[in-house]
């Protein structure tokens, strides 16, 4: 049985949107090791997601949102994002098979989103106020790119 669907504040609705696309991407590359795939094609896949999407995502959430509070749930979330950028390189840069890597990654982003949609995204609905979420709403609808729908041509997670 599912859990109930999560209120969100309409103010972040679009970040908790992309996290959707996020745990897509998850899937994908889950799917990809499963199905041995030649690591160099699920490493040009993991920089293209982070170039396309995930880097401009985590500079809206850190930007826009992490800032409001100075708040150790807030470190946490950065100290994440600081986190997966390295594997991200890592994995890129790396002349090896590195499929442990890529699983890493993998468990290090679902763990990052569901925190941030269980625990942070909650916390910060509830400590800031009703204005500072109406600006950041205007934040995001301005700078905001939702994550497009993929156009990816290396579909290399499907059998």
């Amino acid at each position: 049985m599912a859990g109930k669907p999560i209120k969100r504040n309409e103010n972040i609705v679009p970040l908790s949107r992309d996290h959707h696309s996020g745990l897509l991407f998850c899937l994908k590359v889950k799917k990809g090791l499963q199905h041995k795939t030649e690591p160099a094609r699920v490493a040009r896949y993991i920089h293209y997601y982070w170039e396309t999407y995930l880097k401009q995502h985590f500079t809206e959430e850190e930007t826009i949102l992490f800032n409001r509070l100075d708040s150790e749930l807030c470190n946490t979330a950065l100290a994440q994002h600081s986190e997966i950028a390295a594997l991200v390189t890592k994995i890129y840069n790396s002349a090896n098979d590195d499929s442990p890597a890529c699983a890493a990654l993998v468990t290090l982003i679902d763990d990052h989103i569901r925190f941030e949609e269980r625990i942070l995204f909650p916390f910060l609905e509830s400590a800031l106020p009703a204005e500072t979420l109406a600006e950041i709403g205007v934040q995001l609808k301005s700078a905001h790119t939702a994550c497009p729908a993929e156009d990816y041509a290396d579909e290399f997670w499907k059998i």
